[in-house]
């Protein structure tokens, strides 16, 4: 595996970049992103990328807003996905070009004798500092600050600041809004940008209001509408102009500046889609969004944005003494995923997060799996935010289900929308288990939060229509059990197999849950509402019930078949095969690969972790060494898991280079691919692996428990999590842990096999 680059010096709170580097430019942009959950802006430069072709990337994006168009096929059969989904560049409202004495400024152009680009990860901002000398020699400082506002999804802001040292000049600002941008063309890698070419958000008109400037534009096929809009305030006094041409506005500002004079421009950005609001609102929406903001100013955004990370932090935050790499690219992969995780029910979190165009910007079973666990012990109703969006698009998972011929609900494995986009449905469509994966974050949601509420409102008509699904999908044959035969695991690089053990098992965990949880409801006086509500019978729920007790598991011995004849196949010659030959998916076809004892990422493993009651010790043992050596981890989503269950089974030090992969995955750009996005689901695991990992947290409905372990290099960790709506406070040291109730009432813990009730802090010698 590559094992990436550092190029950011190790800095607790910031990423810091401290020259322009062409080859690393695009990674940089990916890296020096700006989100709030809704809008997304790389880190592109305000006045443009003047260099050669191939090294930038000019995103603006925002979260769920798409276009889609016929997906073509050579040769297609019943059922494909009919359609693919993309999320679109909308307008580039980034720009800002600075004239000094009437020369324009370009980073990579001009003459630059000071530099540095940081993210500050408790301000919620990038910076760009920099001093420019002229041809006239004067030097010129420049900061400029960007966020995207936590405070109000619809709004990113700039502030321009610029002092000429020891001299006056005429400064010229030119902030533009350009509604003319398309998406990147896949080329050639399946994990990169779309199948669009050319302008898909097309302009329709352009609008001002006052100060306030925008374009009005719609999707070509979805026929969404966006308004994309501007306002400015220069704090000192000027001259301005402003010109339109086809779709482009231009907001000129011209002033003198005296010797050493800070000149600030504070530049307002609104976006508004249909997908959110009745189409007429959307242009009076953000006149009044935009004309707000102007009136609360500047540093009343950048207050609120502080604010809001200070509660973040104080819950998300991990502290490792002993190791300043990783901790840094722990808090760099939490701050990315609260910049880009969806928090409006109707949006969720993509593979690339919102920063790039990788994998179109669609929405996987990386959400439940990795991400909602995440933000499910310090944000549950982020956690509660990424149900509802699972919920909104449950009549669509039906209708899929429909469409191949079953009862209940089948998810679509990647989306936006709900509808199937996957065109290769071996290593896509056939991964029924993300029904079960979906399941599986209800289980954990209602667990930990005790929100019984929710499991009524909306959980069980997820259970509900999964399970009938996966009754109706499932066969029962003889000599084994009940079967799911023609599915595809986690593993990519083995595909439509019969009883992939990972997929059997979390369908036998989901229909145990939603059985007991139904039992329960039996007990009550709302069954009778309930049970008409489902049109459930004693005879569905005893069916459900018998498969989960005969779920076929295939075994030769202590070894755990993958899936029924994974077992049987030669195993992939490693030896013989170059690392330039990595990820196997780029050069070798799927047949080829399909044939081999090979996997692309966790697949049982995973389920060891996710199921880890149902296997004994020494058989965790004996399949992670099997398997371990098989594994490729071409997929980022594998690293964390073998760490998790590499430091469960007291591989500490194993475990502790593949949660190095996961830590700083992004950061040291492991994958060679940052350029088009982070890796969402590996930042989340980094996360998992310091908690479900080397501290061992697992819990049920009733009791939470910690198995602590500590990797040799490091002093101590710590970290909190929520469970029942207490916080709690963990500390991880060599010779002892140390609990902590730092809010709420009691909780029932475990370390090891020492039980006790948490009321206020308990130390525990280490085992």
């Amino acid at each position: 595996m590559h094992q990436g680059k550092i190029i950011f010096p190790q800095e607790p709170w910031t990423i810091t970049e401290t020259e322009v580097n062409l080859a690393h430019n695009q990674r940089c942009e990916t890296v020096f992103a700006v989100a709030n959950g809704y809008i997304g802006m790389r880190g592109n430069a305000e006045e443009g990328y003047s260099g050669p072709v191939g090294f930038s990337l000019n995103g603006t994006y925002l979260n769920g807003f798409y276009d889609s168009t016929p997906i073509q096929y050579g040769e297609e059969a019943f059922g494909y996905a009919k359609n693919r989904q993309t999320m679109l560049n909308v307008a580039d409202a980034k720009g800002i070009s600075l004239w000094v004495d009437g020369e324009k400024f370009d980073v990579l152009h001009s003459k630059v004798i000071d530099y540095k680009r940081q993210l500050h990860m408790k301000q919620g901002v990038m910076t760009r500092e920099i001093v420019w000398e002229t041809a006239q020699g004067k030097q010129v400082e420049l900061r400029i600050e960007r966020m995207a506002s936590f405070a109000n999804k619809h709004l990113a802001l700039i502030r321009y600041e610029v002092k000429v040292r020891n001299a006056a000049a005429r400064i010229a600002f030119v902030s533009t809004l350009n509604g003319e941008v398309t998406n990147q063309v896949t080329m050639g890698d399946p994990r990169t940008g779309s199948g669009f070419a050319g302008q898909v958000l097309q302009t329709e008109d352009l609008r001002e209001e006052g100060t306030i400037h925008g374009t009005a534009q719609r999707t070509k096929n979805t026929k969404f509408a966006l308004i994309s809009a501007m306002n400015h305030e220069l704090h000192v006094a000027n001259e301005a102009t402003c010109m339109q041409q086809e779709q482009l506005i231009e907001h000129r500002y011209d002033c003198e500046a005296a010797p050493d004079q800070s000149i600030v421009l504070d530049k307002f950005i609104a976006y508004f889609s249909s997908k959110d609001y009745e189409e007429a609102e959307l242009w009076p929406m953000a006149v009044t969004a935009l004309t707000d903001a102007k009136a609360k100013g500047y540093n009343w955004f950048r207050e609120r944005q502080a604010e809001i990370l200070a509660d973040f932090w104080q819950v998300a935050d991990v502290s490792v003494e002993g190791d300043a790499l990783l901790q840094q690219g722990l808090r760099f992969n939490a701050y990315h995923l609260f910049q880009s995780v969806g928090r409006d029910g109707k949006t969720n979190i993509g593979a690339k997060g919102i920063t790039g165009e990788g994998y179109e910007g669609h929405y996987f079973w990386d959400t439940e799996t990795y991400i909602l666990p995440f933000f499910l012990y310090n944000r549950p109703e982020i956690s509660r935010q990424l149900l509802k969006y699972r919920h909104s698009i449950l009549p669509k998972a039906k209708a899929r289900a429909a469409e191949l011929g079953y009862e209940g609900a089948l998810y679509a494995w990647r989306t936006i929308d709900g509808e199937e986009t996957s065109p290769y449905y071996p290593a896509g469509s056939a991964q029924l288990h993300i029904n079960a994966d979906i399941a599986y974050a209800v289980k954990k949601y209602v667990e930990v939060t005790r929100d019984e509420d929710y499991l009524l409102q909306e959980g069980l008509d997820i259970l509900v229509e999964t399970c009938r699904f996966f009754a109706d999908a499932g066969d029962w044959i003889e000599g084994k059990g009940f079967c799911i035969n023609g599915v595809t695991g986690p593993d990519e690089y083995t595909a439509m197999v019969n009883n992939n053990a990972y997929t059997n098992l979390m369908v036998k965990d989901q229909f145990e849950f939603t059985v007991k949880s139904l039992r329960k409801l039996e007990q009550t006086t709302g069954w009778q509402d309930v049970s008409a509500r489902y049109e459930l019978d004693e005879r569905e729920l005893e069916a459900w019930t018998a498969m989960a007790d005969r779920m076929y598991i295939h075994r030769v011995g202590q070894l755990i078949g993958q899936d029924d004849s994974f077992l049987e196949k030669a195993p992939w010659d490693f030896a013989n095969t170059p690392r330039e030959k990595y990820p196997l998916l780029l050069h070798f076809h799927p047949m080829v690969i399909y044939k081999y004892q090979v996997l692309k990422q966790a697949d049982l493993v995973l389920a060891m972790y996710l199921q880890g009651h149902r296997f004994m010790r020494e058989e965790k043992v004996i399949n992670y060494k099997y398997y371990e050596p098989l594994t490729t981890h071409d997929s980022s989503l594998s690293a964390s898991i073998y760490a998790i269950v590499g430091a469960e089974l007291g591989e500490i030090e194993k475990a502790y280079q593949y949660f190095m992969q996961s830590a700083r995955m992004d950061l040291d750009d492991y994958h060679n691919n940052v350029k088009d996005g982070i890796h969402s689901a590996s930042m989340a695991g980094s996360w998992l692996t310091i908690v479900n990992g080397f501290a061992g947290m697992r819990h049920d409905d009733e009791v939470i428990t910690f198995n602590p372990t500590i990797p040799s290099a490091w002093t101590s960790y710590t970290f909190r999590v929520l469970f029942h709506g207490s916080l709690i406070e963990v500390v991880v040291a060599k010779e002892r842990t140390t609990y902590r109730l730092i809010q709420g009432h009691f909780v029932q813990l475990r370390h090891g096999e020492q039980g006790f009730v948490l009321e206020s802090e308990r130390v525990c010698e280490s085992q």
